[in-house]
């Protein structure tokens, strides 16, 4: 059993940016791939980013390429994604998500662990 907690959303402006952090419980979070979500009212929950076990395999929306950035530390059971150049269309709760597979997708549906979700508003 894993247990994920987020923590770093807020209310920033257009243009601004944000760190979220996803805690992970567990000695095996180093063999986990993560993903990021985010799910905005009245919408699909839609992916985000994801990372690999190590690091060194990473996957973007094209709606955030260039923009955010997910990297992890596995001594620390922590996965992190800065948002850079935030725009309102970002506005939403941002969840993390675990895979015991060392492998990334971007499906909701091959996620087995869920965070509560933290929200994020950028204003205009």
């Amino acid at each position: 059993q894993v247990q994920l907690v987020e923590s770093g959303g807020g209310l920033v402006q257009a243009g601004g940016s944000l760190r979220l952090s996803c805690a992970a419980s567990g000695r095996t979070f180093g063999t986990y791939a993560m993903g990021w979500f985010r799910q905005a009212p009245g919408k699909e929950r839609e992916f985000v980013s994801a990372i690999n076990w190590s690091g060194g395999v990473t996957r973007y929306a094209d709606s955030v390429q260039g923009r955010f950035t997910i990297s992890r530390d596995n001594s620390k059971n922590t996965v992190y994604l800065q948002m850079n150049s935030l725009k309102p269309e970002d506005t939403a709760v941002y969840s993390c998500a675990a895979r015991p597979y060392t492998t990334i997708i971007t499906s909701v549906t091959g996620y087995n662990y869920w965070g509560q979700g933290t929200q994020v508003t950028v204003s205009s």
